[in-house]
């Protein structure tokens, strides 16, 4: 829609956003009327073309192919230039037959700061040879009452909710129209069912919708500042209003006439289900939240048992192997930790990574100075390959410092480069390099060359740098990332 105003009209940004703000909130105004509603666009070279097009969910529609983009055609396009030019809405006198079918058509300009800068066909199908119910008379008189506003340019509803507080719930919901002073005059059957589900029994019509409501608030139970604004139609917001484990969403629309408020319409839709389930995934999140924080305690005691048995052992290579052990499970405690702090089952690994590196490097290194260079991002890992991944990173570093700089002063060097699901990290080092046979048989490398296989459904090889030092890459296939949203 933008591309196509900025192709053939003048129009500014603020225009431009008043005719975006409009067709956000338009489909109430199409489900009311029981018609299509096409915006049409006045061009630079005298055209008048379609940049927009709602369709009716409450009956049949007029376009089954779509509009958008073609000119009017002759007869219509001389009523929506006159409607366009006179500021006022116009109606064709006879309806007018498409093929074997009748179609009432209106025109609608679209009016802002005194300027017409479209306009609205409201073109609605006469199939059907009945008397019309209270409903749909209901319907067609809030729908007129709307597209009078957006000649006024009144409509959209400059100061109204944006983001979740606009759109839902919709017509077929409920409906209740109310007057200036926020009394009922009708509602329709749907939106009777909503209010008796919250526990209203008596007769609404005639009734202040926020004397309906109030005495059924419970004391105890959180409000909405806004909701006596919406069930009284002064505000153009969207709140909602919980009794008896029952939850009704309500949406206003005021009406009004030269600035002056003269009712509302009041959208109701019982959302009692959908508040449940949220509420049961809330709980499912905060039980997995639990669970991490949880298995982070418990490997974390594990770590602290093992730095207590290594300090009584005698033999160094047992006290160095018990050390090793309680490195690895420190590293998946603190994937777990950062698991716990979170709603979605993926990591910020970056942020992981750092705080591992740093304690590999230093326990490793003893007495020598180790520099760590990062460069490349990781991004967000799925769990389930998260806990793999810091380890054998960890294994790479610490054979790194152990075996690569073998003592000395030195630099440890990861790049990480990631596409999609593919990641590539390279770990190097300046320093002696590390033999075949060592490559081969550590017990580091051994459960790096496991994970990487078994868990991450990659590769890894290691390589010997020109000028001395050791350059290991590792590819690695991860799994999609879910977030709780």
């Amino acid at each position: 829609m933008s591309a196509l105003i900025a192709r053939m009209s003048d129009l500014g940004a603020q225009d431009v956003e008043w005719l975006h703000l409009l067709v956000a909130d338009w489909q109430v105004i199409s489900d009311l009327g029981f018609a299509d509603l096409v915006l049409w666009l006045p061009t630079k070279d005298d055209d008048v073309v379609a940049i927009a097009h709602a369709r009716p969910s409450t009956g049949a529609t007029v376009h089954h192919d779509d509009v958008v983009g073609q000119s009017a055609p002759p007869g219509l396009r001389t009523m929506l230039l006159a409607a366009a030019q006179s500021k006022t809405q116009s109606r064709l006198r006879e309806a007018r037959w498409e093929g074997s079918f009748a179609i009432r058509e209106e025109a609608i300009p679209v009016v802002r700061g005194g300027r017409t800068l479209a306009v609205v066909a409201r073109q609605t199908y006469l199939g059907g040879n009945r008397t019309p119910s209270r409903l749909e008379l209901n319907y067609v008189e809030s729908a007129d009452e709307l597209c009078a506003m957006i000649a006024r340019g009144e409509f959209p509803l400059a100061h109204a909710a944006t983001g979740p507080r606009r759109g839902a719930p919709r017509v077929g919901d409920g409906l209740v129209r109310l007057n200036a002073e926020g009394e009922t005059l009708y509602a329709s059957p749907n939106a009777v069912s909503a209010l008796h589900r919250l526990g209203v029994t008596d007769e609404i019509v005639g009734v202040s919708m926020a004397e309906v409501i109030t005495p059924l608030i419970e004391e105890s139970s959180p409000v909405d500042e806004s909701l006596p604004l919406v069930v009284m139609g002064r505000a153009a917001w969207r709140t909602e209003v919980e009794a008896r484990g029952v939850s009704l969403s309500l949406r206003a629309l005021p009406i009004t006439e030269h600035g002056e408020r003269t009712g509302a319409v009041l959208l109701i839709r019982d959302v009692s289900e959908l508040r449940r389930q949220e509420r049961e995934l809330l709980t499912k999140d905060a039980t997995i939240r639990e669970i991490h924080h949880r298995v982070k305690n418990n490997l974390q005691t594990v770590a602290a048992l093992l730095r207590l048995q290594a300090r009584r052992t005698g033999s160094s290579e047992a006290r160095t192997a018990l050390e090793e052990a309680m490195r690895r499970v420190a590293t998946i405690a603190t994937v777990h930790e950062a698991l716990s702090q979170t709603i979605d089952e993926a990591v910020d690994f970056d942020a992981v990574f750092g705080r591992t590196l740093r304690m590999a490097a230093d326990v490793a290194s003893g007495e020598a100075r180790v520099v760590t260079e990062r460069t490349g991002e990781f991004g967000r890992v799925p769990a389930t390959d998260a806990s793999a991944l810091a380890v054998v990173l960890t294994e790479l570093v610490t054979n790194a410092v152990e075996h690569g700089l073998a003592g000395q002063n030195g630099t440890v060097r990861i790049d990480a480069r990631r596409e999609g699901n593919q990641l590539r990290v390279r770990v190097s080092d300046d320093g002696v390099g590390m033999d075949a046979e060592q490559a081969a048989d550590g017990l580091g490398t051994q459960i790096v060359r496991t994970l990487v296989a078994t868990e991450l459904d990659g590769s890894i090889e290691w390589e010997p740098l020109d000028g001395g030092g050791t350059s290991v890459t590792l590819r690695a296939t991860l799994a999609d990332v879910r977030d709780a949203g």
